[in-house]
């Protein structure tokens, strides 16, 4: 490593964090024929991942950017590589979580006894490859790039079980995603580079505010439209429709990767393309506010009308992402700190409900909330952790959501905006309307009689949604480590 400026460390282990599992992958292929060697692959790709992520941490703590230029495609559209604090932010919780989910896919597949496992394996180290390379793109050029890979690496996980559904909305997931990438997000890309001159981000913008300002509205339409990932109403359907994929996918999806990449991708553009100072100035931060709210509220609706327990997740999911770009949009330094930090307390709640929701199907075969009566008799570890990951999402203090839901509202206030806090406290009835039932069903409700000789999934399984949950407290009472890393980015 050499400085190249006061600020600014050149260095390759941003390409090596994101070489190392698609190196892994080829491995995973090599050992198709050997399972224990394949998944020991996978585990170990996943700890030099992350070990390489986080070597990177003291760096950026220091107030210093990493950065990292392959080569020049035509001046200003550059495959470069850019690590902050909110690169960090999302790699280091994407890649420490992808270590737990390849241990509990172990528990589900061999469990499951599933097919293509190999194929599975493989694509899930594609999409952590793809996920880290958009968390430390230093372009918009190199965004688009990964964004796209990560769609592609995500299809034959969606497609997983090869049945008519799957089939279908798999077929969904790609149309939009594809679809809106390349009807809106690259026209979007290239806009930016004929008025800007460079896609290189930049610290507070790269595009003029002497620009013709309905052009630059314009434009930031068709990023929004563009992004499909982000799972913003109306272009938000293919998220729930990808709940035919297994439990693992679905949390690597709504947890971590692919959902996590969209609203990475609008943030860099709200922060590192538009600048906060040109977001005031166009007045497109209280619309996208107020846009986003919708979303917040409508998918909270459709997750009370869901009996199936991942179904209720995906439509909650839609409904918490719309937070984080609504903290971004505030462009305001609690909004930004609500909006940041729940990119890592949203990983962490969610994908532990979603452990649950997976490890409830393999010991007992259930998917339906109303079959949940008394089950937390029967698997009292799955169901508390359960219950953990649902209060965070509601809010509650002690838990990671209530940190979110706390800055969020102080920066609605700081806005002005009484009702976007509305909107903050609404949905939080709404997350309890729809957590609380299945929790008191399960805690509170007689055992079936045939669920009797129920227990446990295997500990593989268990293990790391016990984890999960344990972060999720852990980061609500402890927020400081994700705020280092804010504080980095908006100072």
């Amino acid at each position: 490593m050499t400085n190249n400026a006061a600020n600014e460390v050149i260095s390759i282990i941003p390409l090596l964090a994101i070489l190392a599992s698609a190196v892994g992958a080829i491995f995973i292929m090599i050992f198709r024929r050997h399972p224990n060697l394949r998944e020991a692959v996978s585990v170990v790709a996943g700890l030099i991942k992350f070990l390489l992520v986080a070597s990177m941490v003291p760096i950026i703590l220091s107030g210093k950017v990493i950065t990292l230029h392959l080569f020049s495609i035509y001046p200003g559209i550059n495959l470069s590589f850019r690590v902050d604090g909110f690169s960090m932010l999302f790699a280091c919780v994407s890649s420490f979580l992808w270590i737990l989910t390849t241990f509990y896919s172990i528990g589900y597949m061999r469990s499951l006894k599933e097919h293509a496992q190999t194929r599975y394996y493989t694509c899930f180290a594609l999409t952590l490859s793809g996920a880290i390379g958009v968390a430390f793109s230093g372009s918009l050029f190199t965004l688009f790039l990964f964004y796209e890979l990560v769609s592609i690496f995500t299809y034959p996980l969606v497609m997983h079980h090869e049945d008519e559904e799957a089939f279908a909305g798999a077929k969904k997931y790609l149309i939009y995603l594809m679809g809106s990438g390349k009807l809106f997000f690259l026209p979007a890309v290239i806009l930016t580079y004929v008025i800007a001159g460079t896609l290189d981000f930049g610290s507070s913008g790269i595009l003029p505010a002497s620009a013709n300002h309905m052009l630059l509205i314009g434009l930031y339409i068709l990023f929004i439209a563009g992004i499909a990932k982000a799972g913003i109403a109306p272009l938000h359907s293919w998220l729930p429709s990808a709940m035919v994929a297994p439990t693992p996918v679905s949390a690597l999806l709504h947890a971590v990767a692919v959902v996590k990449v969209g609203v990475f991708c609008i943030v860099r553009v709200i922060y590192n393309v538009y600048g906060p100072q040109l977001m005031d100035i166009l007045n497109l931060s209280l619309p996208t506010a107020f846009f986003v709210s919708g979303t917040i509220l409508y998918a909270s609706m459709i997750a009370l009308t869901c009996d199936n327990l991942k179904a209720r997740l995906a439509y909650s999911t839609v409904s918490q992402l719309s937070y984080i770009v609504l903290g971004a949009a505030l462009v305001n330094l609690s909004g930004t700190k609500g909006g940041l930090i729940h990119i890592a307390n949203h990983a962490f709640s969610k994908i532990t409900l979603f452990y649950c929701a997976g490890a409830i199907f393999v010991a007992t075969g259930k998917k339906y909330i109303s079959q949940l009566s008394g089950l937390a008799r029967k698997m009292p570890i799955t169901m508390t952790a359960f219950a953990i990951g649902a209060l965070s999402m509601i809010g509650i203090p002690g838990t990671a959501g209530f940190i979110t839901k706390w800055f969020l509202g102080i920066g609605c206030l700081d806005k002005g905006s009484i009702i976007l806090l509305i909107v903050i406290l609404t949905s939080s009835l709404l997350n309890a309307a729809y957590f609380m039932p299945v929790i008191y069903s399960a805690f509170f409700k007689e055992l079936a009689p045939e669920d009797q000789s129920l227990g446990e999934a295997p500990m593989t399984m268990v293990v790391p949604l016990a984890m999960t949950a344990a972060a999720t407290l852990l980061f609500g009472i402890f927020p400081e480590p994700f705020l280092r890393f804010i504080q980095e980015v908006i100072q």
